[in-house]
C-alpha cells in the first residue's frame, strides 16, 4: 500500500466512523426503500438539518448513497443505499458484533485500571 492509499483509506475510516454517517446508513438500510430528507430527520434522532445535509453529500460523494431528484413541484428528493454501502454496513456489524461480544472484558479492564488507580 502506498502512502497515499494509506492517507485515504484513513480519511474514509475516520469520515464512516464519525458520530452520524453509519447512523444514517443503518436508517436507510432499515428502511428498506428510499427515504425522503424529511423521514430522515425524523429518524436520525437528534441530528441537525445542517448536518444531516452535510453528511448525506459525503455518503454520496463517497459513494455510499444515491440521492434521486423527482423533477416535479415541488421537486422531491430521496436518498437509499447503494451496493457498496450495504457492503459497508455488513463489515462494520461484524466487528460491532465482535465488541458487543466482548463489553464483559472492556469493562473488567476498566475495573482493573480504576482499582489500580485507587479510583
Amino acid at each position: 500500500m502506498t502512502d497515499e492509499q494509506d492517507a485515504r483509506a484513513r480519511e474514509l475510516i475516520e469520515r464512516a466512523a464519525a458520530k452520524w454517517p453509519l447512523r444514517i446508513l443503518h436508517v436507510l438500510s432499515d428502511a428498506g426503500a428510499p427515504l425522503r430528507f424529511s423521514r430522515l430527520m425524523e429518524r436520525v434522532e437528534g441530528i441537525s438539518q445542517k448536518v444531516l445535509t452535510q453528511t448525506l453529500r459525503t455518503l454520496e460523494r463517497d459513494g455510499l448513497i444515491i440521492r434521486t431528484l423527482y423533477p416535479q413541484v415541488p421537486p422531491r428528493v430521496e436518498y437509499e443505499l447503494t451496493p457498496l454501502g450495504r457492503d459497508l454496513l455488513m463489515q462494520v456489524a461484524a466487528l460491532w458484533r465482535w465488541i458487543v461480544e466482548r463489553l464483559g472484558d472492556f469493562d473488567a479492564r476498566k475495573a482493573v485500571r480504576l482499582t489500580v488507580a485507587g479510583v
